[in-house]
């Protein structure tokens, strides 16, 4: 069983900061691609930052050069730095990793999501 809890999530004012971050636990090989999503009220999920475990990223245009992804292997952690953050970036947080649970069994899986909110 893999498991997948997210933190960090809160109410910030406009132009704040917050860390997200994301651990994953269980029965864990190694880690490939880890994701942030977000899932604003009434829109549909969203990517928002991927990175793999050599340490490339990838960004959303919507949050390049705000949002930092970055990962501690040994943790199996992900974590999300936001910066300079808008109302337009209120939304539920997801985490994301592709797993291998062992040599020959691998899977997505997902975490429940924390909630963050920007307003003044």
């Amino acid at each position: 069983q893999v498991q997948l809890v997210e933190s960090g999530g809160g109410l910030v004012q406009p132009g704040g900061s917050l860390r997200l971050s994301c651990a994953v636990s269980g029965s864990i090989f190694s880690i490939n691609v880890m994701e942030w999503y977000r899932q604003a009220p009434g829109k549909q999920r969203e990517f928002v930052a991927r990175i793999f475990s050599g340490g490339t990223t990838n960004y959303a245009d919507s949050v390049k050069g705000r949002f930092t992804i970055s990962r501690d292997n040994p943790k199996n952690t992900v974590y999300l730095q936001m910066n300079s953050l808008k109302p337009e970036d209120t939304a539920v947080y997801f985490c994301t990793a592709s797993v291998w649970k062992t040599a020959f069994e691998a899977g997505d899986y997902w975490g429940r999501g924390t909630q963050v909110t920007v307003s003044s």
